[in-house]
């Protein structure tokens, strides 16, 4: 049943799958779990998130534990064509491959749904929208979903809002596992991987700007900074912007820090952050690239009707030569950096994201009905159990609070 690009490229998938299971112990515990009480046996789960390595293992480990699963990507260049093909020869059913265009990209999502799914997995709010959208009436068959990261968070709040959500999300993306690491230290370390892997340029001595400091902005300022690059940010928010300085980085407006950065890299969330007039004022060989989910922060779309000529520099970089005659280079067409042009996030960052995932899909199917808010955060004892296993998995062990201290914290008076 699946729509892969090439089965052939199963072997070489399969020892990707094989490396990050061999990092990802927290995930495997829940999935040992899984597969002894098998608590998704008799449910579909559709899941679209970005379909490479570590997204495949969490796939295999949700299988196990009973599940029928129905697997797509979540941005035309993130899905790795060898993984697909491995997990679609381990007999999952997948739709998806690098490259596909718009519309494939959109039939991958509604075959996914067409199967009318029991619980949802989703990255970045493709799967809820289009099932609230084009098939209102699977709704009502839904246990609930699982978000994975902050566009898809927003989506979800502004449905809410709209009263347009039909059944229970769990926003697996504010899981504190989930986006003091994964968005903080993840993205991080792979959007720089993804830059450097792409240009081969040094980053030391360039001045390089963040759009946003969120947790995401945060972790891409921190890295460039390990780097050796003067960083500068630019922010709406003025308690971020105070964040930024207080950490040692400048803050100012885009139409600024056009005129001096080398390297740009949007993680916003929002649309038009870096547009025509910001491109008019950079210098010559500046390099931009997006780290937000989707493709429309740096505007990519605006740059082309600006640009006198448009040449493919190299692998996943498009040079954009202006009438000023300069030339600016835009990486994996201004989709997430670290996924169209790396191979995302680390698999020990993974490792407790998708064990959240995991562990909030069970929650769902176990408390089927009984979840009656829309919009739910990760239980407390979720994001607990995982921060304990990956301490223990990594060989540390903490203190724990005496009965005499837990009396002092729970009492308002004053200790004799």
């Amino acid at each position: 049943m699946s729509e892969i690009r090439n089965p052939a490229l199963a072997p070489e998938g399969h020892k990707k799958i094989e490396w990050v299971q061999k990092h990802m112990p927290v995930l495997t515990s829940i999935g040992d779990e899984l597969l002894r009480d098998l608590p998704f046996r008799g449910l579909k789960i559709a899941l679209s998130i970005h379909l490479e390595a570590k997204t495949a293992y969490l796939c295999k480990m949700l299988a196990g534990g009973g599940a029928e699963m129905y697997v797509t990507g979540s941005n035309p260049l993130s899905t790795q064509d060898d993984v697909a093909a491995a997990l679609a020869e381990d007999g999952l059913n997948v739709f998806a491959w690098y490259g596909c265009t718009a519309d494939e990209y959109k039939s991958h999502i509604r075959k996914v749904l067409e199967i009318g799914p029991d619980i949802i997995i989703d990255d970045g709010g493709d799967l809820v929208g289009t099932l609230h959208e084009e098939y209102p009436e699977l709704c009502g068959k839904v246990i609930g979903g699982c978000e994975e990261t902050t566009t898809g968070v927003i989506r979800l709040i502004s449905m809410d809002r709209a009263d347009a959500l039909k059944f229970p999300m769990m926003l697996v993306n504010n899981a504190q596992c989930k986006f003091l690491f994964d968005n903080r230290y993840g993205t991080g370390q792979s959007v720089w991987d993804g830059i450097n892997r792409t240009t081969n340029l040094v980053v030391a001595g360039k001045i390089v700007v963040v759009c946003g400091y969120g947790w995401c902005g945060k972790g891409v300022a921190m890295r460039a900074k390990g780097l050796g690059a003067q960083v500068v940010v630019t922010e709406i928010d003025p308690i971020k912007a105070i964040e930024a300085i207080m950490d040692g980085f400048s803050v100012m407006p885009i139409n600024e820090a056009a005129e001096i950065g080398d390297f740009f890299c949007t993680v916003t969330g929002c649309r038009d952050v870096i547009t025509a007039p910001d491109f008019m004022k950079m210098k010559d060989g500046a390099v931009l690239c997006n780290a937000g989910h989707f493709d429309v922060e740096v505007d990519v779309a605006g740059l082309r009707e600006i640009a006198v000529e448009i040449t493919e520099q190299k692998r996943n970089i498009m040079g954009y030569k202006l009438q000023n005659g300069r030339t600016l280079s835009v990486l994996a067409e201004g989709r997430l950096v670290n996924l169209a042009a790396g191979d995302g996030h680390p698999a020990e960052v993974m490792d407790m994201s998708f064990a959240i995932q995991a562990s909030c899909a069970r929650y769902l199917a176990e408390n089927r009905g009984n979840i009656k808010s829309m919009l739910n955060q990760v239980p407390k004892e979720i994001d607990m159990e995982v921060a304990r296993r990956k301490l223990a998995f990594d060989g540390y062990r903490i203190d724990s609070l005496t009965a005499a201290q837990k009396d002092y914290l729970d009492s308002w008076k004053q200790s004799e």
